[in-house]
């Protein structure tokens, strides 16, 4: 069945991956970005996407669509206030599914992050049946946009994934291949807290199973590949596909929390750190099949680096 699909923030790192995805698949891709891509495949029309900061006329951009895909927003930067991910990561959503149930969008698939759970890190499992309590403003801007999606009347599909990597990912996962990169021995050796990882190949068919999926209706998603890693294995793995030796020395990880509490900055202690286990067994339970597992698609990162390109992000 033939989709016309509305993608928002089509020139992010996922947009990127998802809009291709899309149109390979026979579908009809509107892709909205701030920036036009150098290129785009057939079946897609690129359309500029308002500034979300202002109050967004959303009628054009929904005229003959049939499911809209939100990623466009503010990621985990520290250098935006809390005004400004409150009016991007909140009140542009709200008007977008408001918009969405006017013009009887057949599903409106909101991106949304595992972050609403606890942030960056838990003691225990993650799963849909524990109660929110995000620890930053972009999370609580996130649970918040998603009360509105709910609240809106508009069907939607939530999902709600971990940190996503892939070849050209950026942020903090760029900072990890670069890392990885270097001719330099890692002190990560025992650092054992096992934690989740999406690769985008896994969202991007997550994404997919949810277009239509009478399953997927109106629920509400964890999204991670099915098993935890240690930050340990991931640069293990992405110097293995390096073609390398892991070179991991081990020195205490109580040393690395202590120096990061005293510089005041123990969030990043948090997602290098801790535990952060995601269980997405609900997803997979309404028909969602995971492509490739964590070693294979971190290996594969670290293949596509061997050419000596550049690393996203740097």
């Amino acid at each position: 069945m033939t989709l016309r699909v509305l993608v928002t923030g089509a020139s992010g790192f996922i947009g990127e991956a998802l809009v291709p995805a899309l149109a390979k698949a026979g579908h009809l891709v509107r892709a909205a970005s701030r920036r036009r891509a150098n290129s785009l495949p057939e079946r897609v029309e690129w359309v500029q996407l308002p500034d979300l900061q202002d109050a967004v006329d959303w009628s054009s951009l929904l005229a003959n669509v049939d499911v809209v895909v939100h990623l466009a927003g503010i990621a985990h930067r520290n250098d935006v206030d809390g005004a400004a991910i409150d009016s991007i990561n909140r009140a542009a959503v709200a008007g977008l599914a408001a918009a969405c149930h006017r013009h009887v969008v057949k599903r409106l698939i909101f991106v949304s992050s595992a972050g609403v759970h606890a942030g960056s890190a838990s003691k225990s499992g993650v799963s849909e049946c524990q109660a929110p309590n995000p620890a930053t403003a972009y999370d609580r801007a996130k649970l918040a946009a998603e009360c509105a999606v709910r609240e809106s009347g508009a069907p939607y599909t939530i999902l709600r994934p971990v940190v996503v990597y892939g070849a050209g990912a950026r942020a903090n996962f760029a900072l990890a291949v670069r890392l990885a990169r270097s001719p330099l021995p890692l002190p990560f050796g025992s650092f054992e807290a096992r934690r989740s990882l999406l690769a985008i190949e896994n969202l991007i068919s997550a994404i997919i199973v949810c277009l239509d999926s009478h399953a997927t209706l109106n629920e509400t998603f964890l999204v991670a590949d099915p098993e935890a890693i240690s930050v340990f294995a991931i640069f293990a793995q992405l110097r293995r596909g390096l073609g390398r030796r892991p070179c991991l020395v081990s020195i205490p990880a109580a040393l690395f929390e202590h120096l990061f509490r005293i510089i005041g900055r123990s969030d990043i202690w948090s997602r290098i750190g801790q535990e952060f286990h995601v269980d997405s067994t609900k997803l997979q339970k309404a028909g969602w099949r995971p492509l490739i597992s964590t070693e294979i698609g971190l290996r594969a990162v670290g293949a596509s680096q061997r050419v000596g390109g550049p690393v996203a992000g740097s």
